[in-house]
């Protein structure tokens, strides 16, 4: 088993440190263990240098954040490298409102392995904080998976995170049916780019028990991705605290297989390591 998408209390929405979910990885016997800090392209330096109203959940500095983090992991990658295959990751959210912001963040030498996300849309707030009875559910999806393919076309990733996340708040919290096949075509493109740029994407297993209660994405995007030519995937709990690392990653493996994927993979400094299934 492994956990490739994991925060800690060096997330804004995380609790427990990294000591802590790092033991637990080592309960769990866990083949590889990724942490994942969120860092929000479009929020690393102070709310003064924003012209946007952003509401008070935000959490600015996020290069502060991100540079606190990466210190931390990097030393406990070094503390359990003969216990732990611990894997030093970010998960960098709207890199496409600012790409050169992005670009300052991957730099960073240390990073084994980035998750590309997407949480909110310009001039929005996080979909976590939307009133879907307010808003335009097919207009934001619209949006939505431009800025998917945007990042897709950039590329400068190793996974795109969790492709239907949108659908957490307005299936799983606002309880609006939405069906998305209408964007089949884009979200086509956007696998057909990354299989071309040699990428890949996670199936987030945070949906399972949420009351969403499927994987981002489900098994029909799964199986397009590889029936389009992708090779790549990884699986993670998206924990925010330590007793959900792991959770749902056997049905993430079991999803992996039904869409006909071999290997599910790790990363180390970039690079690809697979792992049979």
């Amino acid at each position: 088993m492994i956990d490739c998408h994991t925060h800690t209390c060096n997330s804004p929405d995380g609790s427990d440190t990294p000591q802590e979910a790092a033991e637990q990885a080592c309960r769990l016997a866990l083949k590889a263990f990724a942490i994942t800090e969120h860092c929000e392209a479009n929020r690393l330096f102070g709310r003064e240098d924003y012209h946007i109203d952003y509401n008070s959940e935000h959490v600015f500095h996020n290069y502060d954040i991100f540079q606190k983090s990466i210190s931390e992991n990097n030393k406990k990658k070094k503390k359990y490298s003969s216990r732990l295959n611990f894997i030093n990751g970010i998960e960098l959210g709207q890199a496409a409102h600012d790409f050169k912001s992005a670009e300052k963040i991957i730099s960073e030498k240390s990073l084994d392995f980035i998750i590309c996300s997407t949480h909110e849309l310009p001039a929005h707030e996080d979909f976590a904080f939307l009133d879907y009875k307010k808003e335009n559910i097919h207009d934001l999806l619209v949006q939505y998976f431009d800025e998917t393919l945007k990042l897709c076309k950039w590329s400068r990733f190793d996974v795109l995170g969790h492709l239907t996340y949108p659908l957490r708040y307005i299936m799983g919290e606002a309880g609006i049916d939405t069906d998305i096949s209408e964007f089949d075509e884009i979200i086509t493109e956007c696998f057909r780019t990354l299989v071309k740029n040699d990428k890949g994407i996670e199936i987030n297993t945070s949906g399972l028990r949420q009351a969403y209660g499927k994987t981002f994405p489900e098994l029909k995007y799964i199986k397009l991705f590889r029936d389009l030519g992708g090779k790549i995937i990884t699986i993670g709990s998206d924990s925010h605290c330590t007793k959900d690392i792991g959770s749902g990653i056997d049905k993430g493996i079991e999803l992996a297989a039904a869409a006909g994927f071999k290997k599910i993979y790790y990363f180390k400094n970039h690079i690809p390591y697979g792992i049979q299934i």
